[in-house]
């Protein structure tokens, strides 16, 4: 029999069970027999040094209650746990796939002794068929009338499991889909409220937006021509006015949600470009300068937030 959980799945599948509810090790062993309809159960020895690793990688975390240790998940475990939602998606179909070979070969061994069950009847009619109803002939009748309500009950658990399986499968990947989703169009809302801020605000943008991206804003990007120097009449932000740099914003510390981050850095950065616009004052060939720096700026994190270079 092919093994039920590959190398390193039974690992994220106990993530996936302590993320639905804490619980303790002999409740996670009873869980996965019943998600397995009783046909597989993993052992004390199985479970327990899993659990204990995942608690030493920080995965996991315990609390005794009533001499048993209750394991919950940590936020480092669901996020290997989101990390990884295909791999799960694809672990919830090789479960299925491992619940209906378990039930093959117990159809198939039911289906033999019944082979042999029969044989064994026919052969004691043969011998005796004066005494077709007599007591080891009503025995022989309800063996057989047993193995196959045994037989029907197991391909009608396999079945029900193996579509239960498909569907929760089916699900995941759409969930996991439509978080992708989500995630593109809020990067597409904030590209259109940078696009729009850039638009309002004045001509020290360009200058700010080009320092924030560490200098790539000082090239032509693909919405207009490269910038013009500034009037040397007119102060360029520095680094000082902007918190440009590899210390700008690190008052602002990680949430954990990287889409969180971001929106709470782009909320800094036009906080300050509205203080730098209100403290130096706008003209309009600032702003036309500012317009096209911004777009190069726009374009440069449009693309990083892409995947691109």
């Amino acid at each position: 029999m092919p093994p039920v959980f590959a190398h390193g799945r039974l690992r994220l599948y106990l993530l996936k069970l302590l993320d639905e509810a804490p619980r303790h090790g002999y409740e996670v062993i009873r869980l996965l027999e019943e998600r397995f309809q009783g046909l597989y159960a993993p052992s004390a020895g199985t479970v327990y040094p899993r659990l204990a690793k995942l608690e030493a990688e920080g995965l996991v975390t315990h609390a005794t209650e009533g001499g048993r240790k209750v394991y919950s998940i940590t936020e480092a475990g669901r996020a290997e746990l989101a990390d990884r939602g295909g791999e799960l998606a694809d672990l919830e179909l090789e479960i299925r796939d491992s619940v209906t070979e378990l039930a093959a070969e117990i159809r198939d061994d039911v289906r033999g002794a019944a082979g042999d069950l029969r044989r064994e009847m026919r052969a004691a009619a043969s011998a005796s068929a004066t005494r077709v109803e007599d007591e080891s002939w009503k025995a022989a009748k309800e063996e057989l009338r047993k193995a196959r309500q045994e037989w029907k009950e197991q391909a009608r658990r396999a079945k029900d499991e193996s579509r239960r399986a498909r569907e929760e499968a089916q699900q995941a990947r759409r969930q996991a889909k439509e978080a992708q989703e989500r995630a593109r169009e809020e990067v597409q809302r904030i590209a259109g409220q940078l696009q729009e801020q850039f638009a309002k605000s004045g001509g020290v943008l360009g200058s700010l937006a080009g320092a924030w991206l560490g200098g790539g804003a000082t090239q032509a990007g693909p919405a207009g021509p490269a910038p013009s120097a500034a009037p040397a009449d007119s102060a360029a932000p520095t680094g000082a006015d902007t918190g440009a740099g590899t210390d700008w914003a690190q008052d602002l510390a990680p949430t954990g949600d990287p889409a969180r981050d971001l929106d709470r850095l782009l909320d800094r950065f036009r906080d300050e470009v509205r203080d730098a616009a209100r403290d130096h004052g706008v003209t309009p060939a600032r702003l036309a300068e500012a317009r096209a720096d911004l777009a190069a700026a726009a374009a440069r994190l449009t693309a990083t937030l892409r995947g691109g270079a």
